[in-house]
């Protein structure tokens, strides 16, 4: 394998000119600079981490931290990190922080601590007090996707919104008996459901249905919707005629258990959730767009700018989820056409 030695011979300059034109510190004239990337690539050199660290002060690393890996929002989010740092040439160390578990404590009390990145990310995290504070006192720039900012910048959607939105648009079509399934105050998700559960409360309040408004807690899994909502539909006197789920997940889920217990969706039942989770169009869900990759991609942009300029204050990016209509929706049954609150972006289909 070719060394800086050899790429140096090729381009006829010095080691220590190669160097530079390689690792972009100090300065190498543009020729000079073309010359020796046009020889590197030639030998097909590639400069060692080590080398770049030890003349930028870089690890040209960035850690991702995230309670789950396999989940869809999780992977999502992680690919759209991973295509970001890949197109910079910089490396990612991920750290499986599960809640719960011994490995979690011994992320938070080692291998964070040996600070083996530039920045980190962290995807859902929502952090005890105790893990907060050493996330602080790691002293790296930190980007939080979802979760608790805590002084840090944030990548997030408008739960708020989508959830008022979603909720706007059962109501357009007539609905009246809404419920609302989501997580429970001390789950993994608390904070994003406590702000769909206030957008879907306010959008109640706002149409004159305080009284109508019906919280039905569930674990954020498709399995947790669907136990949820055999509860919630199994007497018909009390059913709702829609739903408005805290995620994809328990749509989906909620959707199953009706479907189990005879009850057409939408006919009977309307159901909307927030995320287009990748099995939603095989469900004809109606639901707000999200686009975690993006996310990610943009978590590591303002990561990025924190890493190049340590004085940038925190911000928070709150990005506008986009309603999808398909045929999960419908006015109650027995009822007439209704209007439309808000409409999909691109070919997504209506109600049926």
């Amino acid at each position: 394998m070719s060394g800086i030695a050899e790429v140096a011979r090729l381009a006829g300059v010095s080691k220590s000119t190669a160097s530079r034109a390689l690792t972009g510190t100090g300065y190498v004239s543009e020729s000079t600079r073309l010359r020796v990337i046009e020889a590197a690539d030639s030998l097909r050199y590639v400069a060692s981490t080590s080398a770049v660290s030890l003349a930028t002060g870089r690890t040209q690393n960035i850690g991702v931290l995230m309670p789950y890996v396999t989940r869809w929002f999780f992977a999502e989010v992680l690919e759209g990190i991973q295509d970001a740092l890949l197109a910079r040439d910089l490396d990612l160390t991920l750290y499986d922080a599960r809640h719960g578990t011994e490995g979690r404590h011994r992320i938070f009390e080692q291998f964070l601590a040996r600070k083996r990145f530039d920045g980190l990310v962290a995807v859902g995290l929502e952090p005890g007090d105790d893990e907060l504070e050493r996330l602080v006192a790691l002293n790296r720039p930190m980007v939080s996707v979802v979760g608790a900012g805590d002084g840090t910048s944030v990548i997030e959607i408008d739960d708020d919104d989508a959830a008022r939105r979603a909720t706007d648009h059962l109501i357009a079509l007539g609905h009246r008996h809404i419920a609302f399934v989501g997580g429970t105050a001390d789950g993994h998700w608390a904070q994003v459901d406590r702000r769909r559960w206030a957008g879907y409360r306010g959008s109640m309040s706002d149409a004159g249905l305080s009284a109508e408004t019906l919280h039905v807690p569930s674990d954020v899994s498709l399995p947790g919707g669907y136990a949820a909502a055999v509860d919630l539909l199994g007497d018909a006197r009390t059913r709702p005629t829609a739903v408005v789920a805290t995620c994809d997940e328990v749509a989906i889920g909620t959707m199953i258990a009706a479907r189990r217990l005879g009850i057409r969706v939408p006919t009977d039942l309307s159901v909307v959730g927030i995320d287009d989770h990748e099995y939603a169009e095989m469900f004809g869900l109606t639901t707000l767009e999200q686009v975690p990759r993006e996310q990610g991609a943009t978590a590591v942009d303002l990561l990025l700018r924190h890493i190049d300029d340590p004085e940038l204050p925190p911000s928070v990016v709150r990005l506008h989820a986009r309603l999808i209509m398909r045929t999960s929706t419908a006015p109650p049954s027995g009822t007439g056409s209704a209007t439309f609150l808000d409409s999909p972006m691109g070919d997504t289909g209506m109600p049926a």
